[in-house]
This record gives C-alpha cells, sequence and structure tokens, in this order.
C-alpha cells in the first residue's frame, strides 16, 4: 500500500514523478502528490483522489521545474482523504519535505514533544511528526538528522527525503516498508516497488532494514543507523518492462488471467529435471527431507488460501502434517514450533507485514524457513533460510490470479519433491503426476476459452446482494479463494463454507434465488456434495457447479454446471480457480467497478 518515487538527476524530475506513480497505482491509494525543489523552493502539489487529478493539477508536471523530486501515492491510515493529508509534507520554513509509506507507532508521544517546543500541525497525518522531527534535530548535517529520528521513531517506515540546503542530495530510509533504488541514464532513483524503476533501470539495490542512502546525480552512499559506511550490490531484475502494462486488454486483471498458463509453466519447467523434481532452491537433501516432522505454512489473503490447498496436497500426497495459519494470527498466539518443523511463508510481493513479522517469530524459535514469493529480493526472499520464486512476472492488479496460480504450481512441487523423498509415492505414480502437472498450462488456456460464456452467466447476478460458496476438502480451499475474488472486485457480499457446516446455521442465509457456487472436483467426495446441493436447492438457491468432466450426476441438483478437464486429484484447484476468477471478473466489470484498483485494498499490505 501506497507508493513511493524520487528522483535526482540530470532530467526534470516531475515527469518522471509522476510515470513512477502511475507503475505503482495498483498498490491502492486515495490521493497523490509531489515535491519538487527548482533551485529556490519547494514546490509541492498534491490532491485527493486519483493520479490523473495530480497530473491534470500540474499540467503532467510541467508546473513543477527541477531535477529533484519525491512523490507518494497515499492511503490512508492516519486522517481521512483529503489534499492537506495527502503527501509529501513539510516542515514549517519548507526546507525539509518527507513522503512517507508506514505506520509511526509512537507518533502521538512525538508530536506532544514538538508541539512544546512550539512546532505546529496542519494535517491529522503520522508523516508530518516525521518532517517537523527532522527540523528539530537537523543543524546542517542531513544523515545526522535522519539517524536521530530513526532512533527515537517507532513502527514501519520507507521514506524519500530533501533538504532544500543540500539541493544534490536525495535521502532515502527503509525500516519494515520496501524501498529500492537504482542509477538512470543521467541519474539516481528511489521507488517503493519495480515496477516504477522498470523503464529508467534493470539494476537496484534493495534498501535492508534501518538501512540509509544518501543519492546524488552520479552516485549513491549506503548507511547503517549509526552512520556507518555500507557496501551493496546491484541485483538485476529480469521482468519484462511491457509485462507492466495492459497490452491490449480492458483491465490488468483480465491480462494477467490470460497469463496464467506461461507463468504456472514458467514456475514448474526449471525444476523438472530426468522425470525427477529438483527444488535447488529447498536446500535439502532427502535425508533432511525426511526428518521434517511437521510444516507450518503461514500466509495472508489469498496466499492463505493457496496454503489452505497445500496443507491438502501435502498432507495427502506426502503424508506429512501441515498446519496453516494466518500471519496476522500467528504471529501473536505463540506457536509451539518443536524441532524438526518447517515453516513455509508464501506472499506474492515478499512485503507482506506480518507474513515478515511471521517468518521473523519462527526463525526466533530455531525453525528453518522457507519462501514462497514472486518478487526477487524482497524482504521474505531475502530473510527466509530459502526461497522458491514463482516466476508469475509483475502482477499489478489488486485482485491476484496467475500469482496465486504460481503459488499453487509451487506447493505441488514442493509436495511432490517431499513424497517421492519420504516414499509415499512410487516412481511411476511421480512420473504420472508430472504429466498431469505438464498438462494445466493448456487446460487452463482451455478454460479460459470459455471466457463468453461465463461472462453471458455473470451478467444475471449484477445486482445479486449475496452469493455464496460451497465444498469439501480441496474444494472447500478453493471456495474460499473465489469468494474472496468475487467479493474484493464486485463489493457484492461473499461467503464460502465448508459444505459440511451447512447444517450447523449457514443454511439459513439461503433464499429463493440466491447463488450458491458448489465446487466438486475430488470423487469420493461427489455424493456428499451433491446432498449438499439439493440442500440448497430445495430452499430456492440457483446453483452454479464446477466439477470434472464426466461428473453428468451432478446436473441432476445444479442449475449450471462448468466442467474441467481430467487431471490428478491435487491439482484440480488450478483448473477450478479459473471459471471462478472469470465470474468475479465480469461480475465486477458489469457493475461498473474499478476492477484493478478496488475501493480500500492495496496490492502489497505493508503494514498491520
Amino acid at each position: 500500500m501506497c507508493g513511493i518515487v524520487g528522483y535526482i538527476g540530470k532530467e526534470e524530475a516531475a515527469p518522471i514523478l509522476l510515470d513512477g506513480l502511475s507503475k505503482l497505482e495498483y498498490r491502492g491509494y486515495d490521493s497523490a502528490g509531489i515535491a519538487v525543489f527548482d533551485g529556490e523552493k519547494i514546490n509541492v502539489a498534491k490532491t485527493k483522489g486519483r493520479l490523473k487529478a495530480l497530473s491534470e493539477l500540474t499540467h503532467d508536471g510541467i508546473l513543477l521545474p527541477g531535477t529533484l523530486g519525491i512523490g507518494h501515492t497515499r492511503w490512508a491510515t492516519h486522517g481521512s482523504p483529503s489534499d492537506t493529508n495527502a503527501h509529501p509534507h513539510l516542515n514549517t520554513e519548507e526546507t525539509i519535505v518527507v513522503v512517507h509509506n508506514g505506520i509511526i507507532e509512537n507518533y502521538i508521544k512525538l508530536k506532544k514533544k514538538l508541539e512544546g517546543r512550539g512546532y505546529q500541525f496542519v494535517s491529522e497525518t503520522d508523516t508530518e511528526v516525521i518532517a517537523h522531527l527532522l527540523d528539530y534535530y537537523y543543524k546542517g548535517n542531513p544523515l545526522e538528522a535522519v539517524t536521530k529520528i530513526m532512533h527515537r521513531m517507532e513502527g514501519s517506515y520507507a521514506l524519500g527525503i530533501i533538504f532544500k540546503e543540500h539541493p544534490n542530495e536525495l535521502y532515502a530510509v527503509r525500516k519494515d516498508s520496501p524501498l529500492i533504488v537504482g542509477h538512470t541514464d543521467g541519474g539516481s532513483i528511489i521507488a517503493s516497488d519495480v515496477p516504477a524503476v522498470l523503464k529508467y533501470t534493470r539494476d537496484v539495490y534493495f534498501i535492508e532494514n534501518e538501512e540509509i542512502v544518501r543519492l546524488t546525480e552520479q552516485d549513491m552512499e549506503f548507511f547503517t543507523v549509526d552512520e556507518e559506511p555500507l557496501q551493496k550490490k546491484p541485483v538485476h531484475i529480469d521482468w519484462d518492462a511491457d509485462a507492466a502494462e495492459k497490452g491490449g486488454y480492458e483491465h490488468f486483471m483480465l491480462k494477467e488471467m490470460y497469463e496464467q498458463p506461461k507463468a504456472i509453466a514458467d514456475t514448474f519447467s526449471p525444476r523438472i529435471k530426468d522425470g525427477q523434481i529438483v527444488i535447488e532452491e529447498l536446500g535439502m537433501n532427502d535425508e533432511e527431507i525426511r526428518a521434517v516432522s511437521k510444516i507450518v505454512i503461514v500466509a495472508c489473503g489469498s496466499a492463505y488460501h493457496a496454503g489452505m490447498t497445500g496443507k491438502y496436497v501435502l498432507e495427502g500426497m506426502a503424508r506429512i502434517p501441515v498446519e496453516v495459519d494466518l500471519a496476522s494470527e500467528f504471529r501473536y498466539r505463540d506457536p509451539i514450533l518443536a524441532e524438526g518443523t518447517l515453516v513455509i511463508v508464501v506472499s506474492q510481493s515478499g512485503e507482506t507485514a506480518d507474513s515478515l513479522a511471521a517468518l521473523r517469530e519462527a526463525k526466533k524459535k530455531g525453525c528453518k524457513v522457507l519462501g514462497i514469493v514472486n518478487v526477487v529480493g524482497s524482504s521474505i526472499a531475502r530473510e527466509a533460510d530459502n526461497v522458491l520464486y514463482t516466476w508469475a512476472g509483475p502482477e499489478i492488479a489488486v485482485a491476484t490470479t496467475k500469482a496465486y496460480s504460481c503459488q499453487l504450481t509451487a506447493l505441488y512441487l514442493l509436495a511432490m519433491r517431499f513424497a517421492y523423498a519420504r516414499g509415499a509415492i512410487s516412481e511411476s505414480e511421480l512420473a504420472e503426476m508430472i504429466e498431469d502437472l505438464k498438462k494445466l498450462p493448456a487446460q487452463v488456456e482451455m478454460l479460459l476459452s470459455h471466457k463468453d460464456r461465463i461472462q453471458k452467466f455473470a451478467n444475471r447476478y449484477l445486482a445479486a446482494r449475496s452469493i455464496f460458496f460451497i465444498g469439501r476438502g480441496i474444494d472447500y480451499a478453493i471456495s474460499l479463494e473465489g469468494s474472496l475474488k468475487l467479493k474484493e472486485v464486485s463489493y457484492i457480499h461473499s461467503e464460502a463454507y465448508a459444505a459440511g457446516e451447512l447444517k450447523h446455521g449457514t443454511i439459513s442465509l439461503i433464499e429463493e434465488g440466491t447463488l450458491v457456487t458448489a465446487v466438486l472436483t475430488q470423487e469420493d467426495l461427489y455424493k456428499k456434495m451433491l446432498s449438499n446441493m439439493e440442500e440448497v436447492k430445495t430452499r430456492g438457491a440457483f446453483v452454479m457447479a464446477v466439477t470434472n468432466e464426466g461428473n453428468l450426476d451432478v446436473e441432476k441438483a445444479a442449475d449450471y454446471v462448468v466442467y474441467i478437464p481430467e487431471t490428478n486429484r491435487f491439482f484440480t484447484n488450478s483448473l477450478a480457480i479459473v471459471p471462478l476468477q472469470l465470474f468475479g471478473y465480469y461480475v465486477a466489470v458489469g457493475r461498473g467497478c474499478d476492477v484493478d484498483k478496488p475501493r480500500n485494498l492495496a496490492k502489497s499490505v505493508t503494514v498491520e
């Protein structure tokens, strides 16, 4: 959530800032602003609403000349969305300007201290405290002032800072909120995420916790919070810059759904060698795999739903006990992690605040941690003992589709590797699974080709008040994700339930015309699911079913059926999710919702 861009160099800063911020719109925001030093003063333009309003206000940046600047898209935490609360924020004399991602937890205490010394505040934000605190400690040395505020602030932050008295320097600071820096052709740039810099550089430095960077047009220096110099190596980013553009699709979400076949193949292909699953990044041999007594999967949102699928797949295939935890709960419940526990942290961005905190908690308790992430060099990737990358490429839409599918694929690979090493599956069974895995991209592509049929059905439910999803076992896991996709982009109330729980209260919500989506891909559960479908249908529900080809009995209990191709029973979620993604997308489009940037949501949740 929130976005930061900063630039110092030979080019005009404002157009670069606006362009960079446009690549970060997916992170979620409600206001935007930029500050540019013109050689005499720091000029600020900011406004509530979308970035387009800021571009119009500044005539695409022309009204703010200068080659040093910082920009920000804000997602409100302290203070409602408004022009005043928007970033950047200045000190009283307008000689220091700052943009901030994160939350300063002790800002009230700091604000009272500053007010006692005569400082006046114009906004409701915690960020304005940073500007005045910098002013209080600044005695001519920016680095000294920055380190002093870092010792006094509690919480998470990524900062971009300009000091008027140092017009040839741009400062960047990071603690628990992502920030990267890099050299451009004729300058230096900072940003909170990779897409903002792809147009300007492919070699970036990931700023670690409590590190400071001083950037100039030609150079950059790294320091610790104690002002000690650091040496860092750049990371090369291979993402295709065009992947961050819509490429003719109406929305990024639709484009990314269509990129799923390639993303899935890119995730599994390098890890299948000579008929074996080879995950070198795992850093574990067969003996170490056999020594694992339990796996704990920790994640948030869609990644948590992928983890739920992972539980069924790992337990069913590898016969190893698996717990799945919401990262926001895991870190506060003082989890019992016995020797032999492997903790898997799943995150698209690799910067999810709760997941990162869970990772640190697990390591503190002595557990080996494996990260499953999409962003190379992200915090979780760097702090985990080992990292298994999902090669989805940049995902711009807030509602994840291809990254989720790649997480499923990564968990399948992991389960197959563990199952074979532990003797839970034979060589012939492994070979059959690999063949089924290789078929998934083409099968997903086939399901996507039926989008017109799904769109026609979705148009019938644009005015729905509530939609329910039911499933059993692995199908319950996919129901959770299907429900989330619908609610986050269409704003229709939606819930997913384990079908066996219907009689324990949930069925009271079913009334005439209510849409119930039933997922039944597990053959041994067909009969029980058919009974559950009859239960809701007799109470007036309209039943949409997602099931395997050949399961014709479902047509007796369902009003509308989507069939998925035959695959291994552990891989069905990769296929069942496609019609559910399309359904959620087309309901949202039909309702006129902002599909790529749903209200109140952010792509990367970097605060609690």
